[in-house]
């Protein structure tokens, strides 16, 4: 009996993905849950397990193919037919990056040999190759440290990069890219350097380009007054570093005041299904990681239900876990709205491309001290306090300026009002 193992789902809006690395071959025995290959989307890196324990019959698809969810990518041969499925498994499917290797002096014909030197993915030893890099001095960010084709991009070492002429990228483009005038066309000159995208770059591309064809984008700006809710912080971080052994950040004020706004303004929590507004009961925060592949949004569930500790605790987990490679399939799925926070590098405000099929994503700005008029006994006067500015971007076909408007009216009301169970 034979298992069929495919791609699923691994993340809402996610329909495809890139094979990465091969962690077996054909003839190889696994158990339940091994490991069989890693695969790249545009939310997360992520191995597939096997469901089954017995022996990879064989392996359907090369290192490099852009393959869609429900693929099937390998059988697992189980049963009594187990040792002749192995002892008959033909070699592996080749990777098309697979570097050229000297014959093996044993005289097999090196199936099983490994590959000499640093661990890399295919595609970055054949990108190491063709630039002349030297993967020994390459730092590898991918999974257990290998080199992958960006780590060996950022390295920086190739020669003067060959004119060459820029090809679309593979599958559909969309229609708003199809025969561009002269003018919105680049001829290439000498000395530019052509970065293909690479495959998670691309999906990235196409996912947010689907994103603003499909949601008309409208944005709104909120400035808040952080006051009290730093002071908050600072009375109680201290204490808080030291029983759960992470910092409180401004984040979970900012996720738990949209949780609760949520409730008050249901339309943000929505999603467009085709000519009907479905508003969601659960409230599923995503919550935009920056990590060395790029962003990724883990899902906060049930974020209503959470105090704020509740809500730190749940963030610095899927953090942790974001960052160090270690997020699952199920970690990005179904969010109902999205808070990103870009960091502190003189960032005011921006407006995010709404993660479809969300209606609605919230992103922070720096908190910066800034004199501001206040009312003090009785009369006005200028003061410092720490302003943020939160802006809002909306699915004006969901939701119109009254509720959006008033949904984040609603946040700033309720982190000035800093009333949080510390």
């Amino acid at each position: 009996m034979s298992t069929d193992v495919e791609l699923p789902s691994l993340g809402e809006s996610v329909v495809e993905a890139t094979i990465g690395l091969w962690l077996v071959k054909e003839g190889d025995p696994v158990t339940v849950d091994q490991p069989l290959v890693e695969v790249t989307t545009d939310k997360a890196d992520a191995e597939l397990p096997s469901p089954v324990a017995g022996v990879v019959e064989k392996i359907m698809v090369a290192e490099g193919d852009l393959v869609t969810v429900g693929t099937v990518v390998a059988r697992i041969a189980q049963g009594a037919g187990v040792e002749a499925a192995a002892a008959s498994a033909s070699p592996a499917l080749p990777s098309p990056s697979a570097p050229t290797a000297p014959p093996s002096p044993s005289g097999g014909n090196g199936a099983s040999a490994p590959v000499a030197g640093p661990r890399a993915t295919p595609v970055a030893r054949k990108m190491a190759a063709e630039q002349h890099v030297d993967l020994a001095g390459v730092a590898g960010s991918g999974l257990g440290g290998r080199v992958t084709k960006r780590d060996v991009a950022r390295h920086g070492a190739a020669p003067a990069p060959v004119p060459v002429p820029v090809r679309p990228a593979a599958g559909p483009a969309p229609a708003a890219s199809q025969g561009l005038p002269p003018y919105m066309s680049y001829a290439l000159q000498e000395g530019d350097r052509v970065i293909p995208m690479s495959p998670l770059r691309r999906i990235v591309a196409e996912h947010m380009v689907l994103s603003k064809r499909t949601s008309p984008h409208v944005g709104t700006v909120a400035e808040v007054d952080m006051g009290s809710v730093a002071a908050l912080r600072d009375l109680h971080k201290r204490a808080f570093r030291q029983q759960h052994g992470y910092s409180l950040t401004y984040l979970p004020f900012i996720v738990a005041a949209a949780v609760k706004a949520l409730r008050e303004f249901p339309a943000l929590n929505a999603s467009v299904v085709g000519d009907a507004i479905v508003e969601k009961r659960d409230v599923h925060i995503g919550v935009a990681v920056e990590t060395e592949k790029g962003l990724v949004v883990p899902v906060v569930r049930d974020a209503d239900r959470l105090s704020l500790t509740g809500l730190a605790a749940a963030i610095e987990d899927l953090s942790s876990r974001a960052r160090s490679r270690k997020i699952s399939p199920d970690d990005l799925r179904g969010g109902s709205f999205t808070v990103s926070n870009p960091g502190r590098q003189g960032n005011l405000y921006g407006f995010a491309i709404i993660n479809q099929p969300q209606v609605g994503i919230l992103r922070m700005g720096e908190i910066v001290k800034r004199p501001v008029v206040r009312a003090l006994d009785g009369s006005e006067a200028i003061v410092i306090r720490p302003m943020m500015h939160l802006a809002l971007s909306y699915d004006h076909r969901a939701v119109d300026g009254a509720p959006a408007n008033g949904f984040l009216f609603r946040i700033r009301e309720l982190l000035e009002e800093a009333e949080f169970d510390v």
